[in-house]
């Protein structure tokens, strides 16, 4: 049976978490939201929920796979059996991510293959998709006397409509495959595959560039936008602060929510990248680096998109309510109506669909590495074989490239819509961050996994992150949940299209598959389970024999064991074994 593998350095490990953390969130959610929800007021419930739960879970998460040196399930059997439904809900939650999240990367291929000519197709309406309603941009220093049509569009509109997504009237109109798409999408799957075909070895090398070269398009791309005439007004507008605000809860729920997407909480990647740490790493300081690295990185990527739609502001003459977007809507909308308006536009297209492309691969290629090894670790003798982890993988990433074509139908942005409302929804992340805190916490114990933790670093944190584990966490966690149920609208696709009732079951349903697990699992092993309800519920939850004991319950063993009179430790805090003893 092969190796279970582990990071070279830790410069692998430190730019593999920052290449799944560091994503399509940060640069085209976060800014928005600061915008949306009262400019630089909108940090102040960031850091809060920043403090009390992204750092802490993020943290627990990562101490816990180096600890255990298991994958995102076979963590939880091992410091809780009862809890390993947690494990089973956040690789549920995986899968669907891993269907639908890559095909962002295929339309930012399909973009980035239109952005190789002078002429943007997207910024005329001389084209076969084009309609009688197409009405080209004006610009501040042209005039325009005609009458605009009120069913008037724009060309970058109908190139994402009506060539990209060809889409249909709903979701009960499927239609045809967009075969240009399908090949965009196969290209983005065997770029992941070749990622991690090899676990930790080949992933290890990649991140060198791919978690890195999104960093340089950011401050190319930052630094042409502070140039641009209007840049201020867009900066003005994205860090404004408008205090009464945050009176509103809904700013608390999409800071929360902001925070558990942008951190990869909640889905065992963390585990999974943690788990290949050698033991005695300091995980902490590196959470820490990471966790103001990814924060930061969020706020520059703010002054990069609000500088250019200030610049789409000033060029066309309207305020930037009407130009700012967030999502899709900012990367395939807003953005290349930008490029058209500069100098060199197929330049800064190709450009930004690159950077699209490498921000959101290696956040997809550390999510399908997370399923892979939380499987792996499930049967290692099974798949710790020759090229038998290579053949699992190809038959995931098959899976999901087939469930993908789904989305890439004509009615398949409205699938797209519900994946993403519902089965990576901050509600599902919410219910597992309460179980994880509370499980270590409460069942494990966080003094005990405190004592593990300075057994691998070295010494022991501050008592902060502990009590927000206690806490903290939990109680702001169920709050937000509760605060998600009660306040919960419908989806609607661009706020306009109302699915039929089958369409939110299936939202639903999506949503459920994952939070289930962890009851359902409850309730199997405890009805499976021999012995009296007390003695089930002790056994459950008990942690596996085979965990690193730390040296202090080394020491307590030893003792225990030890002749009497004989309880000589030496200086590394172990007791010496005789040569007749030994089984060397």
């Amino acid at each position: 049976m092969e190796e279970r593998g582990q990071w070279s350095n830790k410069l692998e490990f430190i730019l593999s978490v920052a290449g799944s953390i560091i994503g399509l969130g940060n640069m085209w959610r976060f800014p928005y939201l600061c915008y949306k929800n009262g400019g630089g007021a909108f940090l102040i419930p960031y850091l809060i929920f920043l403090f009390t739960c992204g750092v802490p879970v993020f943290f627990l998460e990562t101490a816990l796979g180096q600890y255990t040196s298991q994958g995102g399930i076979t963590c939880w059997r091992k410091i809780s059996p009862l809890f390993e439904g947690l494990g089973y809900g956040t690789q549920v939650i995986v899968t669907l991510l891993n269907f639908y999240y890559i095909i962002v990367l295929a339309w930012g291929i399909f973009y980035l293959s239109f952005s190789f000519s002078w002429d943007l197709a997207w910024s005329s309406c001389n084209n076969t998709w084009n309609t009688e309603n197409c009405v080209e941009f004006q610009r501040r220093n042209t005039s325009f006397n005609q009458t605009i049509n009120i069913n008037a569009t724009s060309p970058v509109m109908e190139f994402w409509e009506r060539r990209a997504l060809r889409i249909s009237p709903g979701i009960d109109h499927m239609g045809s495959l967009n075969w240009d798409l399908a090949l965009c999408l196969f290209i983005a799957w065997v770029m992941c595959y070749f990622c991690i075909w090899k676990g930790v070895k080949s992933t290890g090398k990649v991140v060198y560039f791919t978690a890195t070269f999104p960093y340089v398009m950011l401050i190319v791309l930052l630094i042409r936008g502070l140039t641009l005439p209007g840049a201020a007004i867009g900066i003005q507008f994205y860090l404004y602060p408008d205090l009464g605000r945050l009176a509103d809860p809904q700013v608390w729920m999409d800071a929360g929510t902001q925070i558990f997407f942008s951190y990869a909480i909640c889905l065992g990647s963390l585990t999974a990248l943690g788990s290949y740490n050698k033991y005695n790493n300091n995980c902490y300081k590196d959470c820490l680096s990471l966790c103001f690295l990814n924060s930061g990185t969020s706020f520059m990527a703010g002054f990069a998109i609000f500088s250019i739609l200030g610049f789409m502001s000033y060029e066309q003459n309207v305020p930037i309510s009407e130009v700012a977007e967030s999502g899709p809507g900012l990367a395939f909308i807003a953005y290349p109506r930008a490029v058209t308006m500069m100098p060199f536009s197929p330049l800064w297209a190709s450009l930004f669909f690159i950077m699209i492309v490498f921000l959101g691969l290696d956040s997809q290629f550390v999510c399908v590495e997370s399923l892979v090894t939380a499987i792996v670790d499930m049967y290692p003798a099974v798949f710790r074989r020759k090229n038998r982890r290579e053949l699992f993988l190809l038959g995931v990433v098959l899976f999901s490239f087939f469930m993908g074509l789904i989305m890439l139908m004509e009615g398949g942005m409205y699938v797209f819509q519900l994946f993403d409302y519902y089965a990576a929804s901050g509600m599902c992340l919410l219910f597992m961050a309460i179980f994880e805190t509370v499980c270590i916490a409460w069942v494990y114990g966080a003094d005990r996994f405190y004592d593990n933790i300075e057994d691998m670093i070295g010494y022991r944190p501050g008592p902060y992150i502990k009590y927000c584990w206690l806490f903290l966490t939990p109680a702001t966690c169920i709050g937000t949940f509760a605060f998600s149920l009660i306040k919960y609208t419908p989806l609607k696709y661009n706020n306009e299209y109302v699915y039929p009732w089958w369409g939110y079951v299936i939202g639903w349903l999506l949503a459920l598959t994952s939070m289930v697990c962890i009851p359902f699992w409850m309730v199997y092993k405890i009805t499976t389970t021999q012995g009296t309800f007390r003695e089930r519920i002790r056994l459950l939850i008990t942690p596996s024999d085979d965990l690193p004991k730390t040296k202090r319950e080394q020491e307590r063993l030893l003792a225990i064991f030890a002749p009497e009179g004989d309880a000589t430790m030496n200086k590394n805090g172990y007791f010496p074994v005789s040569e007749r003893d030994s089984n060397l």
